[in-house]
């Protein structure tokens, strides 16, 4: 059985609430469900944080054990050089993922200090966007 991480940054904890035109009303949690239901052959784990720091430590522990980790940094996305150095110190591919078209919002949202150090970057595609790269990672 294959083993993916997902690992949601900040804010990203209120999604159902939190700007529902931009992100939708669906929890994470609900979604989750859904997508372990799709694909019963995969073990799927899911982790949460508000803080750079645990994130870049969640990264490290399963970067050299999981077959993928699909990343939504949220804002960190836009900041964090520490973020990028832990995807490039760990063995696991990472996809960067995004649920809205960060191209189509705020100027500071079109640059990604991740991206270079990723597999490669799903946006825009709502919640579809972790199915996106999970089957990315599958094949």
């Amino acid at each position: 059985m294959k083993k993916f991480q997902i690992i949601n940054g900040p804010n990203l904890n209120l999604l159902g609430k939190r700007e529902p035109t931009v992100y939708g009303n669906t929890s994470f949690e609900d979604y989750l469900e859904v997508l372990r239901n799709q694909y019963p052959s995969c073990k799927i784990d899911y982790y949460q944080s508000n803080v750079e720091g645990e994130l870049i430590d969640k990264i490290h522990e399963a970067g050299f054990s999981y077959d993928g980790i699909i990343l939504n940094a949220g804002a960190y996305t836009h900041t964090s050089v520490a973020l990028h150095d832990a995807i490039k110190a760990i063995a696991s591919p990472v996809v960067e993922v995004h649920i809205s078209n960060v191209h189509t919002r705020e100027e500071f949202r079109h640059h990604s200090m991740i991206s270079a150090a990723c597999k490669g970057v799903i946006a825009g595609f709502g919640l579809k966007s972790y199915e996106l790269a999970l089957l990315a990672l599958i094949n």
